[in-house]
């Protein structure tokens, strides 16, 4: 009995290297598979990494200024020192809100003509007006627009007080402000998005290429053809999972050069603990895409499936693009039952902040449950479908 199970052993490890070489060879083969395998993951990259940014740098302001005094100018000189804001000094409100409407401005800052005399008495108002269509970058371009006017007041305060000779009201003197970044420390948010385009390369390099490709087999036959020899559906699937594991990986490779020589980006934490969290999601995104083929048996609709119900919703609602936080309850089930939001702070935590065990022992944990899941799934089908 021994002899016969370890035969049998063998003889199931030749028709898996048999399969992965064939589906290896017929993965060469393929131009379109290689090139959504190798070219969009640089082409994705590419385009997200320098196209697409959260940051507002030289947002266009127009500075009314009513009161013309020295004091004047130096309540809004900040917004001259900022990269984030470039500041257009216009004599009349009438003339800034035209620029306003005709979009040649982002906002404007209002220094009404009684600002001197009224600063005597603490009563002194600075307006600030801000175009509110796009409420996300208002919502920026009125952070940066305070935080200038306010650091050019604590400095207006803090030179007024030593030349006057008087002590601060708090009783600490001039005060000093030290601002310090955690976790990115340039300020950019190419740092924070950088990271997140490798989980939506592997997701679409794994459950689309993954379902295009075994949906093709099914509509060609040779799947049908495999069933009637001894081949077990588990050594098909293995020998499927292989190759396009292979091209996920080098996708994968080719994201941390470009995120380490093209962006600057940081990487903090173990680089052996990313990749294999790396290696699990890509083996979660395979599954999704065998279990989509198996039920599809269609390229075109696997290929629509797989766009559906793996690359948006990732790109929407993993935390890719806003903090899941600050979505209604529902959204916020929908995104925290996707495998693609744990892999995202998963690896947006290595990146930027390092090694935080707990967490990624906790997501690395989840990921393998739906590895597991979603494998057993396709077995399942597959093995159903064979019957």
């Amino acid at each position: 009995m021994n002899t016969s199970g370890q035969q049998r052993k063998w003889q199931g490890g030749r028709r898996l290297v048999a399969l992965t070489r064939k589906e290896t060879r017929q993965l060469l083969r393929d131009p379109s598979s290689l090139a959504i395998g190798i070219l969009l993951p640089i082409v994705l990259i590419l385009i997200f990494g320098y196209g697409l940014s959260l940051d507002v740098k030289n947002a266009p302001l127009a500075v009314v200024m009513e009161d013309s005094s020295p004091t004047a100018m130096q309540a809004v000189s900040g917004l001259q020192l900022t990269p984030y804001l470039s500041p257009i000094v216009l004599g009349s409100m009438p003339e800034a809100e035209v620029l306003l409407r005709e979009h040649k401005v982002d906002g404007i800052v209002r220094v009404p003509g009684d600002f001197a005399s009224r600063l005597g008495a603490s009563s002194a108002r600075i307006q600030v007006v801000v175009n509110g269509a796009d409420a996300a970058k208002a919502s920026i371009i009125m952070r940066y627009a305070t935080a200038a006017l306010g650091q050019a007041s604590l400095r207006q305060g803090d030179l007024d007080g030593v030349a006057a000779g008087a002590p601060n009201r708090s009783g600490i003197g001039a005060v000093t402000v030290e601002e310090r970044l955690w976790f990115n420390s340039a300020n950019t948010s190419t740092w924070y998005l950088v990271p997140g385009l490798i989980v939506l390369i592997m997701t679409l390099v794994g459950a689309f290429l993954t379902a295009l490709v075994m949906a093709r087999e099914w509509e060609r036959g040779t799947l049908e053809a495999l069933f009637v020899t001894p081949v077990r559906p588990v050594e098909i699937l293995v020998a499927k999972i292989l190759p396009y594991f292979g091209i996920g990986m080098a996708g994968l490779a080719l994201c941390l050069l470009a995120s380490k020589y093209l962006f600057g980006v940081p990487m903090v934490g173990s680089l052996a603990v990313l990749v294999l969290s790396s290696m699990l999601y890509l083996i979660v995104a395979v599954g999704v895409g065998l279990v989509i083929s198996s039920v599809t048996r269609n390229q075109f609709l696997a290929s629509q499936i797989a766009l559906i119900a793996t690359f948006l919703p990732s790109l929407m609602l993993s935390g890719f693009l806003f903090d899941l936080r600050n979505v209604p309850a529902v959204v916020r089930f929908v995104g925290q039952a996707l495998p693609a939001t744990y892999f995202m702070e998963l690896i947006r935590t290595l990146f930027l902040a390092g090694d935080i065990w707990p967490l990624v022992f906790r997501n690395c944990a989840i990921l393998a449950a739906y590895a597991v899941v979603l494998l057993s799934l396709a077995r399942f089908v597959t093995r159903k479908r064979l019957d």
